[in-house]
């Protein structure tokens, strides 16, 4: 009976082990941690978003880089299939804003016993603790293939096929040092540049340490970079220290990452969504009927939380002292659009100590889509975020790690 060895017990590696051993395969699955999932373990907040509940073809929306190469992955092991999954498994699933999906527990540790289930029934050899130094490839009549792996013992292993699944270069502690990268550009694959994604942004403003801590919900933030929308959603954000964070800024630092990497770029918050430029006038209006006789620091309680009025005044021009009786039209006016469009300049992003994922990895042109094989070499795969592939929050990535696992599992089985 052939032999599969799979690299890196993540999420990807987890599915492409349970995958290959589906198709009846000797599976031997290689983690260097202490444990299964250990990335896995802290996505989610650990709540862990398995996947997102929208129809498949909508899953390429959320995909930033390569979205065209996952259509064979997509479609053969979508969102509705991984939920399945996960249900068949013993880990009941649920569905909340924006098709997120959960565990109903809470607890990503769920999805990981639900995984290590599969892989016991199927009796996957897992080795924790055992790291690999290098892939062992050997001359043939086809070409280049795979012969097996070198422990980091310097003992080596024998295998049919190998599917790599190291993860990319993000939250390093959980393993993610860049492994897969190394065994890519060993056997003569191509890198792309890796950057930090999924990543809080930097902000030039110092108003935003006054801010820290401060989380806004139901904003929504338009990212422009050379007068070109890179970026628009509503949600949640959150005011750090050094710029913002948060869901919203999650997602967008995706399209920054991707277009204006190290540049500088705009960053718009609408305070009121809700209302159009007119509506909030008039709200405007009543607000000020109301509190005429105040000074117009003091007459904005119902519209800000405490810790954005002192910004807002500062921003809007107006003196703090005024009577709101006194402002003039023109006045009000120009704070009203500085509630729809409170500026930032974004200056940057934070390292990959702090980011979700990693952009960029093996190239996609030196894999076959409909197999995750390496076009360089035979019974060679890739799946997860080593290859160059990501997308915005919302279950879309761990989606990526599921179809690609599922994919390159069941082609190195074959």
């Amino acid at each position: 009976m052939s032999k599969v060895a799979v690299v890196g017990g993540g999420a990807a590696g987890m599915m492409a082990a349970v995958s290959a051993a589906q198709e009846g395969k000797t599976v031997v699955l290689y983690e260097k941690n202490e444990k299964l999932g250990k990335k896995l373990f802290i996505t989610g907040k650990g709540r862990c978003n398995v996947t997102n509940a929208c129809e498949t073809e909508e899953l390429f929306a959320g995909v930033v880089s390569n979205p065209k190469f996952l259509y064979s992955a997509f479609y053969g092991f979508d969102s509705s299939q991984v939920m399945k999954f996960f249900e068949e498994a013993g880990c009941p699933l649920k569905v909340e804003r924006g098709n997120r999906v959960f565990p109903v527990s809470d607890h990503s540790s769920d999805i990981i016993k639900a995984l290590k289930k599969r892989l016991d029934e199927l009796s996957v050899a897992v080795h924790l603790d055992t790291g690999i130094c290098k892939i062992l490839t050997e001359e043939t009549k086809e070409g280049l293939q795979v012969c097996g792996v070198r422990l980091f013992s310097g003992k080596e292993e024998k295998a049919d096929a190998v599917v790599v699944a190291t993860g990319g270069i993000s939250y390093a502690s959980t393993g993610s040092t860049g492994d897969g990268y190394r065994f890519a550009e060993k056997t003569g694959h191509s890198l792309t540049e890796c950057r930090p994604s999924l990543v809080p942004l930097e902000a030039a403003e110092t108003f935003c340490k006054d801010l820290m801590g401060l989380s806004l919900k139901n904003v929504e933030i338009a990212l422009t970079y050379k007068e070109k929308e890179l970026y628009r959603e509503f949600g949640e954000m959150l005011f750090t220290h050094f710029g913002v964070s948060g869901p919203l800024i999650l997602s967008a630092s995706s399209r920054y990452v991707q277009k204006a990497y190290g540049q500088r770029a705009a960053l718009s918050i609408d305070l009121k969504p809700a209302l159009s430029l007119e509506q909030l006038d008039k709200r405007l209006i009543r607000e000020f009927e109301g509190n005429k006789n105040k000074a117009f620091k003091n007459a904005l309680g119902a519209l800000f939380p405490a810790k954005l009025i002192p910004v807002m005044v500062s921003l809007s021009g107006i003196a703090p002292e005024k009577r709101v009786n006194e402002i003039t039209k023109e006045e009000r006016h120009g704070f009203a659009a500085l509630i729809k469009g409170l500026p930032l300049t974004i200056t940057g992003c934070r390292g990959f100590e702090e980011a979700v994922i990693t952009m960029g990895g093996v190239s996609v042109r030196d894999i076959n889509p409909s197999t995750m094989e390496s076009k360089k070499v035979h019974g060679l795969f890739f799946a997860g975020e080593v290859l160059d592939l990501d997308a915005l929050t919302g279950g879309f990535n761990l989606q990526i790690a599921w179809s690609t696992g599922y994919l390159a599992g069941k082609g190195a089985a074959q």
